[in-house]
């Protein structure tokens, strides 16, 4: 007699969840925040940017409940993300999630929670965020110099996670620069992002060029890691973000000639810039599809293709505010079209990953295909 065994369902653990997962929070704040900003909006729209917006702060709240009780359970595994260097960057994606969410509360969550309690919000996740992004930023290069012992060969573009970090604050944070008191508060707040720029700015020039030798001596990612070089696109797209940010603000903020300075900043860094972005969008476009031709499957990694390319997105947009140029609110669009089909692939394979538990097994736990029990006759063994 033959039966067939019937499987379980998985048992979800946040043994295995790591900090790679705030990535979702990020692809899905910046989906709400870079439709506010398109040139061209849908009737209608809106609310359903809003509601974006609540789901990335409800995954945002479920992942901190759950990374909390990450680290009061299984810490033995908690510190082996931190001494793993291709898990420790993923660090910077919890102060990105932070900043990402609030900056969504300023731009689409208003029209839901009001201005005041928006405003209010905003400010506590962009000082948390930043706080964290400025520890991420010194504390995992720091970890990878001392312990991690990282060879060359094995540079990715995950390293630039937490560099980018700041980043991210530099562009959000001009947004509460209007709410805070004229004068002194509102100019220490300006310069502060401007500082902020400068620090993941010139901390990504001397870590790109590892990522870019990487890819040029060592051969393609691997399958796995191959979505992981639409990274590169997140400091490109977000320091071109925050420059024009820093000019949208800056005229009564800062003395003339500084805030003129800041909208030519705005022009002259951001158009060459984004030329650059276009550049490796196909580079890692070329890479992705070739790993797909060779199997390449679904993994927490997809999630590159949305936050990175929504900084593009508001990168685009900026620029085109700045030169009223066509040229730009165009392919802002066009991003945004990708940035949405991409953000639905990822929800796609993550909602049946947690359904299948293989997000959640850790290394070689995945469930396994279901086989037939052996059954014991007094013949033999049938299966």
């Amino acid at each position: 007699m033959v039966t067939a065994a019937r499987p379980f369902p998985p048992r979800l653990s946040v043994r295995h969840l790591g900090p790679n997962w705030y990535a979702t929070v990020m692809g899905t704040a910046v989906v709400a925040t870079a439709g506010a900003g398109l040139p061209s909006s849908v009737p209608g729209s809106r609310p359903v940017l809003t509601a974006v917006w609540v789901l990335s702060l409800l995954l945002l709240l479920v992942l901190l409940g759950a990374r909390a009780a990450h680290w009061a359970h299984h810490r033995d595994q908690a510190r082996a993300h931190l001494l793993d260097p291709a898990t420790a960057p993923f660090y910077g994606c919890l102060a990105m999630a932070l900043l990402a969410v609030g900056a969504g509360a300023l731009s689409v969550g208003r029209d839901l929670v009001g201005l005041r309690a928006a405003v209010a919000l905003d400010a506590v996740l962009f000082t948390a965020g930043t706080v964290l992004a400025v520890a991420a930023a010194v504390a995992v290069p720091c970890l990878m110099a001392a312990r991690h012992r990282a060879e060359p060969g094995q540079a990715t573009p995950v390293w630039l996670l937490p560099l980018v970090a700041p980043m991210v604050s530099a562009a959000v944070g001009p947004r509460l620069v209007p709410h805070l008191p004229a004068g002194q508060p509102r100019e220490t707040l300006l310069l502060g992002c401007l500082a902020l720029f400068g620090l993941s700015l010139l901390a990504t020039l001397l870590m790109l060029p590892l990522v870019f030798a990487r890819l040029l001596t060592g051969g393609p990612l691997p399958l796995a890691l191959t979505p992981t070089l639409f990274l590169v696109l997140g400091p490109l797209g977000q320091s071109t973000t925050a420059v024009g940010a820093f000019a949208d603000v800056a005229p009564g903020v800062v003395p003339e000639p500084y805030g003129q300075g800041l909208a030519v900043l705005a022009v002259l860094y951001g158009v060459p810039v984004m030329g650059f972005a276009l550049l490796w969008f196909c580079l890692a476009a070329a890479h992705v599809r070739r790993a797909r031709r060779r199997g390449m499957p679904f993994s927490m990694t997809w999630w590159s293709f949305t936050f990175p390319v929504g900084t593009c997105v508001t990168g685009a947009e900026a620029l085109a505010r700045h030169t009223g140029l066509v040229a730009y609110a165009g392919p802002a669009v066009v991003l945004y079209a990708v940035l949405v089909a991409a953000w639905g692939t990822a929800v796609a394979g993550t909602v049946r990953g947690l359904l299948s538990g293989a997000l959640l097994a850790g290394p070689g736990r995945a469930p396994a295909a279901p086989r037939p029990v052996t059954v014991r006759t007094t013949s033999g063994a049938v299966r």
